[in-house]
């Protein structure tokens, strides 16, 4: 993939940019043999490799420079914003939806957030694209609530010209620090929920749900876990940190009673909508810390999934995972290093299975799908 932004040094977001895609796999795959080096795996599957540019259904972009000629992108080390706008990890869709986006900030006045001035009021852009129809969400982070009757004002010209804009909000960020976005956020459409499908599993994704950038990978790591699933004896499940509802959706059954515990409201909201369109009658999502509900909990299930973030489930999940003793352990990761860490910890598990997803080209991450069988 060649970028202009990474050869004038402009944006390094993409770190192995410069390496060839078979380069970037081997070299994720190797580390992950040497991080798991310990363990007596199994079965090696090979990698799922991503597309190399185009795949991303989400921009998260800075909004700098000045109302009347806004700046789309990041702010390099330098200070001077970068407009990404061409950016090609985006889809080809996401050009018109930029290029009508900086006229309407200069008409609604939304004046660029400034950090080192901290004055303005539009901090981020935040858009997400369902792979399933091209329709849109789209999310302003403002500063305050001092110019949200100029921006409602102003959006029916805006939705006019993008009709594929199906869930519009406005998140109120008045922190003073790098954060995407703060806790309140506020409608703009009556519909907030943006319809997707990954394989035969209608989702939804809210304003303030988290859900996979690389949808073609997203559905190939599903599918996957589904059929992983589908080859044990399992009647009872956990899907814990199940955002809204991805790997439980695919692998539950009928027959199967599967428990999704997730913190964020917002993607239960999603998970709850998903199993009622589906069917499924044995299937309950709620709204609890995963680790304060799995410890809680006397029953053991046959079957406990966990996809934490980063910072992996850590040494008290581990701990109560291997005192409860669950016949298997699906652990889907994002980095390999915490999870190799929670492997080790659960030392009276066999690692059946492990298989890595390229959710991420041209950097250092990866998704991983491991499966752990109780000795």
């Amino acid at each position: 993939m060649h970028c202009a932004l990474y050869d004038a040094d402009r944006c390094r977001s993409c770190q192995w940019l410069d390496r060839p895609y078979p380069q970037q796999l081997a070299q994720k795959e190797s580390l992950l043999h040497q991080l798991l080096s310990e363990q007596a795996v199994s079965e090696w599957l090979p990698p799922v490799a991503s597309a190399q540019q185009g795949f991303r259904n989400k921009a998260k972009m800075v909004v700098s420079g000045s109302v009347e000629r806004p700046v789309l992108g990041i702010v390099h080390p330098d200070g001077a914003p970068v407009d990404l706008c061409d950016c090609p990890l985006y889809p080809d869709s996401f050009a018109q939806v930029f290029a009508r986006l900086k006229p309407f900030i200069a008409r609604a006045g939304l004046t660029p957030y400034n950090v080192a001035r901290k004055r303005g009021e539009l901090k981020f852009i935040l858009l997400t694209e369902s792979s399933r129809s091209g329709e849109l969400m789209l999310r302003f982070v403002l500063r305050s609530k001092e110019k949200l009757a100029q921006l409602r004002k102003a959006l029916p010209v805006l939705q006019d010209q993008l009709p594929q804009l199906r869930v519009i909000s406005a998140n109120i960020q008045p922190v003073h620090m790098a954060i995407l976005e703060g806790e309140e956020e506020i409608p703009l459409t009556e519909n907030q929920a943006l319809a997707e499908q990954l394989n035969d599993v209608p989702l939804w994704i809210r304003p303030q749900s988290f859900f996979q950038t690389n949808p073609r990978v997203a559905a190939s790591l599903y599918a996957t876990a589904r059929a992983w699933v589908g080859e044990l004896d399992i009647h009872s499940m956990w899907d814990l940190f199940c955002g809204v509802g991805g790997f439980g959706l695919h692998c539950a059954t009928p027959e199967m009673t599967l428990t999704g515990i997730e913190i964020n409201a917002e993607a239960i909201a999603c998970a709850k909508r998903s199993a009622a369109k589906m069917g499924l009658e044995k299937v309950s999502f709620a709204a609890l810390d995963s680790t304060a509900f799995a410890t809680s909990k006397g029953s053991t299930p046959d079957l406990v999934l966990v996809n934490p973030p980063r910072r992996g489930i850590g040494a008290a999940l581990c701990d109560y995972l291997s005192q409860m003793a669950p016949p298997y352990i699906l652990y889907s990761s994002c980095n390999a290093q915490t999870m190799a860490s929670d492997i080790a910890r659960l030392s009276d598990y066999a690692v059946v299975k492990v298989q890595l997803f390229d959710m991420f080209p041209h950097t250092a991450h990866s998704e991983v799908l491991t499966l752990l069988r109780h000795l």
